[in-house]
């Protein structure tokens, strides 16, 4: 049922129409989380209800080379011109290529877990909706607050960063050369920036009229921006050094410079521990993918679209960072290399290579460009979904009838980009974004495994709840034990070990290898003793349909959750405290307004819904002489445009017991459209079933109560 249209009055009229019917909402708030806090939607909701409250539908017209272009787009410049530069520098030295490379097989384990979802359920929600049909709406919440955090800062980040570059096409070096600085504003939030303000601005615009359009214009710049990365791979290997992928500058100033004396040269300055803080920090480079997978609402034949472009896109971009890395670690030492465009100055040390600093400003301003407006129309999408739930107001679900966009949900987050670029820091940026995007892909790992195994009403969530938390807890003892051990072996390296020391290390290293061959060996016996759901039971609404599923379960999905822990622990204590405390006002929020509008907009559709009907009484009744003409209408309602959208369900082979009217005849409709690529307008049929329920809930046409 559409809730924002039947509902959504129902809702401010209850919870939120006064103080004192607030304040009493406030005092049911302990029942309210209960039973909310675990309410699972449906793939049939989420295809049908949820989608339809939209009003108007997203168009399907992208393909997989969108998807790809999509993905190394949206991937390509946040990564490269981003976060390489800071942990390289910073973190892992020229083992930043490493860092990498267990970045990108982490994100192939989660791009394998949202493509198997993707594919089941082509919606905007991306992890939001994954977790809906999981684990209920409090995680999903949870995950989806995340997500908004992830992207408004991600694309902040992305916007000051473009300023640099162009500044660096232009000749003009320096960090913050072209931004403005406050003396009285605290450090990190003192340097203004008017062009990233200017670039979000004008993105948002655009994506409020056209997502193909822009998609195009993402596809073309991105060639061009390959062309760019290309030139700098080439012009890396043939000017650059290769010892200096094995020794530090002898005097650098900074931190890095200290770090590296401690520490030593070598491939691996920071050691290990060194690379897989690089590699946390890198991760930032791979949100483009999950911004990728917002779009599955508007992907043609999505079971083989969405596969390509997601994996696909991954593995491209997985290859073109580690050759990039690499060549930007041989064209000068780790601690000379500029946190914030790396490359573009890299080549102003050598004589006559000038004009590439400004040639490779300009692409990487190409890169940069299309990241922004890749995530920037995902994070409309996710919010677009988020409305939907009614997890924020019902506007910003609103799909605009001529644009086919989400142009509530674009304006209101470009805006909020646009303040937080303003002001903020990248180094504050980035810390808060890894750990965001981590915890997003390791609970849509999880999600995958209970989908597998578990089926609401038929098996018991108990040993996939039991397995995934035992698995959790020893991969987080897996970490803290590697973490420990590594610090031992750093300080041995600076003094001679002693038998203690030795001792203590030996006993590390069992602990390690005990933990390992124990979530190895619970994994197997899951694998063994709790058996997955059939197909049919998992997908009973969309029988008979070949679907790409993620091969080798649980062990994929169980690799990925094991690698997004072992990863988070890499991130820093302050990332998780400001984690800690951005979690914290999510939660607030949650019981103070969203467990309230979606109580109500729950209580509003049991109230519009009247049971289940049985589609094929329905068709009788509203297609028997007389009843489906345009005179015989009821209180204005065409009886005949309901006799088409039941016989859009009930025709042979479609028709199975009882079911919602609504639900049945938008899914079926929808699938119809979606496999025949008929541009049919869902709204066309599902509206006349809506307003006949809210029109005659008690009305009986032929004995029948509806």
């Amino acid at each position: 049922m559409n809730e924002s249209s039947v509902g959504g009055n129902h809702t401010h009229l209850s919870t939120f129409s006064s103080l004192e019917s607030y304040g009493c909402a406030l005092l049911q708030t302990p029942r309210r989380f209960w039973q909310r806090a675990c309410a699972v939607s449906t793939v049939t909701d989420q295809m049908t209800e949820v989608k339809a409250r939209s009003g108007a539908e997203m168009d399907r017209r992208l393909q997989w080379w969108d998807m790809i272009a999509l993905g190394v787009g949206g991937m390509m410049g946040a990564g490269i011109f981003i976060s390489t530069g800071i942990a390289a520098r910073d973190y892992a030295g020229p083992a930043v290529v490493v860092s990498y490379l267990v970045a990108g097989i982490s994100a192939l384990l989660s791009a394998f877990c949202y493509t198997e979802f993707a594919v089941e359920m082509p919606v905007a929600g991306g992890a939001f909706s994954y977790l809906q049909i999981t684990f209920g709406e409090f995680a999903a919440y949870i995950t989806g607050a995340n997500l908004i955090m992830e992207y408004l800062l991600s694309n902040a980040a992305v916007a000051r960063s473009l300023t640099s570059y162009v500044a660096s096409a232009f000749g003009v070096l320096g960090t913050n050369a072209w931004r403005v600085e406050i003396e009285h504003f605290p450090a990190g939030y003192n340097q203004l920036d008017f062009l990233a303000v200017t670039v979000v601005v004008a993105l948002t615009i655009c994506l409020c009229f056209s997502t193909k359009n822009s998609s195009t214009f993402n596809l073309v710049m991105t060639v061009l921006h390959i062309a760019f990365v290309l030139f700098i791979i080439v012009a890396g290997f043939a000017k650059g050094d290769v010892r200096n992928l094995t020794i530090a500058a002898a005097s650098a100033g900074g931190a890095a410079a200290t770090d590296s004396a401690n520490v030593g040269g070598g491939f691996a300055p920071f050691g290990m521990r060194g690379i897989f803080n690089g590699a946390a920090i890198v991760y930032f480079s791979y949100i483009g993918y999950d911004a990728v997978s917002t779009t599955a609402e508007e992907v043609k034949n999505p079971a083989k679209n969405m596969t390509i472009g997601l994996s696909g896109s991954v593995i491209a971009v997985t290859i073109l960072y580690c050759f990039i890395a690499l060549a930007l670690c041989m064209l000068q030492p780790f601690n000379l290399i500029d946190s914030e465009a790396p490359f573009s100055t890299a080549f102003q040390q050598f004589q006559g290579w000038e004009w590439a600093s400004n040639f490779i400003g300009a692409g990487a301003s190409f890169g940069i460009f299309t990241s922004l407006l890749v995530a920037m129309l995902g994070q409309a999408r996710y919010m677009c979904v988020l409305g939907r739930a009614h997890v924020v107001p019902a506007c910003f679900a609103t799909v605009n009838a001529s644009t086919n966009t989400p142009i509530n949900a674009t304006l209101f987050l470009g805006i909020c980009t646009a303040f937080i670029a303003f002001f903020t820091d990248l180094h504050v940026l980035l810390d808060l974004i890894s750990i965001g995007t981590l915890f997003v892909f390791y609970m849509v790992a999880n999600a995958l495994v209970y989908r597998r195994h578990v089926v609401v009403g038929k098996t018991s969530p108990v040993p996939t709840l039991a397995y995934l938390t035992v698995f959790t807890a020893l991969a987080a003892c897996f970490v803290s034990l590697w973490q420990t051990t590594i610090t031992t072996h750093e300080q041995e390296t600076q003094q001679h070990a002693d038998l203690t020391t030795t001792s203590t290390k030996s006993s590390s290293w069992g602990l390690l290898i005990m933990c390992a061959g124990l979530a190895i060996f619970i994994t197997a016996v899951f694998w063994w003793k709790v058996p997955a759901a059939s197909p049919c039971m998992l997908h009973n609404n969309n029988k008979n349909k070949e679907r790409w599923t993620v091969p080798c379960m649980p062990w994929i999905a169980a690799a990925s959750i094991f690698l997004n822990i072992f990863l988070l622990g890499s991130v820093d204590k302050k990332s998780y405290v400001r984690f800690a405390i951005w979690t914290a006002l999510a939660v607030v929020l949650y019981f103070l307004y969203v467990v309230h509008s979606t109580n109500d907009a729950a209580a509003a559709h049991e109230t519009v819904s009247q049971g289940s009907i049985n589609l094929q009484a329905v068709a009788a009744v509203v297609t028997k002489p007389g009843c489906g003409s345009h005179e015989e209408d009821v209180q204005g309602f065409n009886l005949e445009a309901v006799a088409a959208a039941a016989a859009a369900v009930t025709k042979p082979g479609h028709c199975a017991g009882s079911c919602n009217l609504m639900s049945a005849a938008a899914l079926q409709v929808d699938e119809i459209r979606v496999e025949n690529g008929m541009d049919t307008n869902l709204q066309l049929v599902v509206a006349p079933v809506q307003e006949l329920l809210v029109q005659l809930p008690k009305t009986k046409l032929g004995g029948l109560m509806l």
